[in-house]
């Protein structure tokens, strides 16, 4: 699995770090998404595709490598 963000489209809501906070972070200064592993490995991914799929944004993208 392959992992990206758009910081664009990012709201700051936080759900992607709630559920995956091996994978993504957020900056201190406006919430923005920080992505940490952009290739988790499989006991990850499940976290990964359901933060994908609650963001509000749309600003996560999941593909495979």
């Amino acid at each position: 699995m392959k992992v990206t963000v758009d910081e664009d489209k990012c709201c700051g809501a936080g759900q992607c770090v709630l559920l995956a906070p091996e994978v993504f972070d957020q900056r201190d200064d406006d919430g923005i998404v920080v992505l940490l592993d952009a290739e988790p490995h499989e006991p990850l991914q499940a976290a990964v595709r359901e933060a994908a799929d609650v963001c509000p944004a749309a600003a996560i993208r999941l593909s495979t490598p």
